[in-house]
């Protein structure tokens, strides 16, 4: 049964008034708010001037014939359904009216219950295509480069060079630890190009998938290719056409695909498996690897010249120790959205247990840091989470060394961390009536760890750096820029 759920506006374009009063009659009593055109010419006016859900148009018409109407439509980019009626004759040209672009058609005299089951598909479709377009957008704001949480300079680095390579079919070679978040930023580069985010986005882990299979997952395979394969399947290459495949960790691929690889690179067209036709196909390539590719082609264990197709732009992501400044704001973020999802209002963590994060390792990075929060979420119920709330690897990262500093220290300004970041309260942060300074907050932060880091330190900058997981010069630019001074060390 049709559903109306809200009113309907339909354009009915038809030269004979007896079809006209019957469609405005009966579209009428369904619910639907029809509009009449008695040619090609005053349906076009119509639709530059007005807004419709769906569209009638007869196909053969004195002046602008249906089929121009329905070009004209698709030329604007009207996402509106084009349903064409015809008379049983001519029910070839309705045919490639639908091959052109138009959602169903009709044949005259129509059965009125079968002209609702159109029109209940009609608005179907129309609806999922909503559905799908509002879905496309929310991926890629999701995925707006701007968006990305970090404001370390390395990170700058790489929001600056995603800009400039996003909207192009260039392959880029993203490196960077495990962890890291390529595929992140691998979707962020496909969500940004203009051409290419509405199309599809497919992923391959090249180390998940057994060698023996790879083969057929990449590039498909034909019925009967080998036992087992009682159907033809079709690989992630046809899946991506159109839009970005992304191959994480394609230094683990095997020699023989690394020469199909390079080919489809140069050529863009490739066989399934068992198969003898060439398929072309147009795909952006984005890889990934957490190893150092160009090290390892090298020792000769990755050909050369897919090396050199794969790296056309480089694009390596930075370790999280090596930058620490994000911590804080990857924690707020993490917080927050863990919150959301589980419903529960957002924790805070307190100062102790803050300076344990900053202070730690990190070999999994940013997906480390990710799942410690949503640990977090589900298992510590207090408002504050402390240092006897993290995973005992933590508890050993206590504040610097106080005898080495001369005596005990007490943490920055006491400082806490909520999401979002707030004023103190009893060790804790939280908004005040006012709000916050979230920059001079961060501030006075990394302020205070510097001056710990170069008292445990004794003073030597090398070695404060190294504490911090920072270059040399780095923590020398943050000093002047802070005017902290020392003796030189």
């Amino acid at each position: 049964m049709f559903v109306l759920y809200i009113m309907k506006r339909v354009l009915v374009i038809e030269d004979d008034e007896t079809v006209r009063d019957v469609l405005r009659s009966f579209l009428g009593q369904k619910g639907f708010e029809v509009t009449l055109a008695h040619n090609g010419e005053s349906g076009l006016d119509l639709l530059r001037t007005d807004k419709f859900d769906l569209i009638f148009t007869d196909l053969v018409m004195p002046g602008i014939s249906g089929m121009e109407v329905l070009k004209e439509v698709i030329a604007a980019k009207i996402a509106v359904p084009v349903i064409v009626m015809t008379a049983f004759g001519t029910v070839q040209t309705a045919v490639e009216a639908m091959r052109i672009g138009a959602f169903d058609y009709i044949t005259k005299p129509f059965n009125l219950d079968e002209l609702m089951i159109v029109l209940e598909k009609a608005f179907s479709a129309a609806k999922l295509q909503k559905e799908n377009l509002m879905l496309k957008m929310q991926l890629k704001n999701k995925y707006n480069f701007k968006g990305l949480v970090g404001d370390s300079p390395s990170m700058q680095v790489v929001y600056g060079l995603i800009e400039k390579i996003a909207d192009t079919d260039s392959t880029v070679l993203i490196t960077g630890e495990s962890g890291t978040g390529k595929e992140l930023i691998a979707k962020t580069i496909h969500f940004n190009n203009i051409s290419r985010s509405g199309g599809p986005f497919v992923p391959l882990n090249c180390a998940a998938i057994p060698r023996d299979l790879l083969e057929s997952e990449l590039f498909g395979h034909e019925k009967g290719a080998f036992t087992g394969a009682i159907n033809t399947r079709i690989g992630r290459f046809e899946l991506a056409q159109g839009g970005t495949l992304f191959l994480d960790e394609v230094g683990e691929l095997d020699p023989s695909l690394q020469v199909k690889l390079l080919r489809i690179l140069q050529e863009r067209e490739f066989e399934r498996v068992g198969g003898v036709k060439t398929i072309k196909v147009d795909v952006r390539i984005l890889a990934a690897s957490n190893k150092d590719l160009e090290k390892v082609t090298k020792e000769g264990k990755f050909r050369e010249d897919l090396f050199y197709r794969l790296n056309v732009i480089p694009l390596h992501l930075p370790s999280l120790r090596q930058r620490v400044e994000d911590i804080t704001l990857l924690t707020a973020h993490f917080i927050e959205e863990f919150s959301q999802k589980r419903k529960r209002e957002a924790f805070t963590i307190s100062s102790d247990a803050m300076h344990c994060l900053l202070k730690y390792d990190w070999p999994g990075n940013v997906r480390e840091l990710e799942n410690l929060i949503e640990r977090l979420t589900i298992l510590v119920s207090n408002k504050v989470v402390t240092v006897a709330d993290l995973p005992e690897k933590f508890h050993q990262l206590d504040f610097v060394d106080r005898e080495r500093a001369g005596g005990a220290l007490t943490p920055p300004d006491q400082t806490a961390l909520k999401s979002p970041p707030a004023t103190l309260k009893h060790g804790a942060m939280e908004f005040g009536d006012d709000g916050i300074d979230l920059n001079n907050m961060v501030s006075n932060l990394e302020r205070n760890l510097i001056t710990q880091a170069l008292a445990k330190a004794g003073g030597v900058r090398s070695k404060a750096a190294q504490l911090l997981r920072l270059n040399r010069t780095t923590l020398l630019e943050k000093m002047k820029k802070m005017g902290i001074e020392t003796q030189k060390k």
